[in-house]
């Protein structure tokens, strides 16, 4: 990485969910661009400073971000990408799922922001928030998934509207099909991978799924000072695919 690269010098970012998947694309990228990256997970982080979080503990996110003030003490970037997701429609799920899809989904990352906006208006910091193409519309059986990640996109609308004049910016990543490391080895559990494979690719215009370091490419830029008039915005990242009309 070049000197001029180096946007996040002198700059802390924390990364819920660093450890795998998405998570550890953005964890990586922004450390590889000079900042010091914390992460929150459940399970030990082996390349970078980590915290262990239960998300779904609603006590844990104010207990991470003062973790993070006193490791580095400061907060300049604050990702929040950790998530579940539960395979049921409506009527399959309990409210227990229910609340706890939304809990992990939703309302955690609103009481990491909350906890985490004090210390980003000392740093005029950013917020780039993890939602998804199923925010947008749905896949079959995914109801409290798609609604927390709806929830999610909208509250980053209201945080952007609510603190932009305090030098403060909230925008969303919107992720479609990602090779991540869950998703390439449900295709290979498939009883045809190939034909999988061969079906997904069909249904984005740019003929492939996406790579986790395609999603930190777009993460870092929002994050970053050359953003700086962008904010309220769910950028959707999926090759295409939810701009393309399914055959009659």
């Amino acid at each position: 990485m070049t000197k001029q690269m180096k946007r996040f010098e002198n700059k802390v970012a924390l990364v819920t969910g660093g450890r795998s998947g998405i998570g550890h694309a953005i964890a990586h990228r922004l450390h590889d661009e000079g900042a010091t990256v914390i992460t929150a997970q459940r399970r030990k982080d082996e390349e970078f400073d980590w915290i262990e979080a239960d998300f779904s503990d609603s006590q844990t996110p104010n207990r991470v971000i003062e973790e993070v003030i006193t490791r580095a003490g400061r907060l300049d970037v604050l990702v929040n990408n950790a998530g579940m997701m539960q395979e049921a429609g409506v009527e399959e799920t309990s409210l227990e799922d229910w609340e706890r899809n939304l809990n992990v989904n939703l309302t955690t990352p609103f009481l990491l922001i909350k906890a985490a906006l004090p210390y980003l208006r000392k740093t005029q910091g950013s917020i780039v928030n993890t939602g998804s193409v199923e925010g947008l519309a749905a896949n079959p059986g995914h109801a409290a998934y798609s609604a927390s990640k709806a929830g999610l996109h909208g509250l980053t609308r209201a945080v952007a509207v609510d603190h932009g004049h305090e030098g403060i910016r909230c925008n969303a990543v919107a992720p479609g099909w990602i090779d991540t490391e869950l998703n390439l080895n449900f295709i290979e559990n498939t009883s045809d991978a190939e034909a999988f494979r061969n079906d997904i690719a069909r249904i984005h215009p740019v003929a492939r799924t996406g790579s986790p370091e395609e999603v930190a490419a777009l993460v870092a830029f929002l994050a970053a000072d050359e953003a700086a008039f962008i904010t309220g915005q769910v950028y959707t990242v999926d090759g295409g695919r939810m701009a393309k009309l399914s055959l009659p």
